[in-house]
């Protein structure tokens, strides 16, 4: 796929429906062929077809990988706040022919898969220390 192919995919995209940033379609991009290759080095370096939740988890990982404690943010700039979102972009995509699907995968394949601010949010949460209690 030519990058000003699928910039011009965006485009039209945002004509339609402009809930997501341009960023999150071209991330997703990135996050769809980072999970292919970890599909394909999992099933002896073979590619195949990924579901709607590896796809979201690898969505996850990237961007925990990518932004690190900024990812939280960036997502909810990007206007994400749920994996449905992801599945409602990669069904964007698909409509404008970017990316492929078999007739078993659907958008609810991506709804509920993990929750926004604990995927995002929480591996960054300094965890508690617990001082030992003194007594006088």
């Amino acid at each position: 796929m030519q990058p000003a192919q699928f910039e011009h995919a965006i485009e039209s995209i945002i004509r339609r429906d402009s809930r997501f940033d341009p960023q999150a379609y071209l991330f997703l991009k990135d996050a769809l062929d980072f999970t292919l290759k970890r599909a394909a080095e999992d099933n002896g370096g073979q590619p195949r077809h990924v579901s709607g939740r590896e796809l979201v988890h690898g969505f996850r990982d990237l961007a925990l990988q990518e932004f690190g404690p900024m990812a939280h943010t960036l997502m909810g700039e990007w206007g994400l706040d749920a994996t449905r979102n992801v599945g409602e972009m990669v069904f964007h995509l698909i409509d404008e022919q970017m990316f492929g699907k078999q007739d078993s995968d659907t958008l609810e394949d991506f709804e509920d898969i993990y929750d926004f601010d604990e995927a995002f949010a929480t591996p960054f949460v300094p965890k508690a220390r617990m001082e030992p209690s003194r007594k006088g």
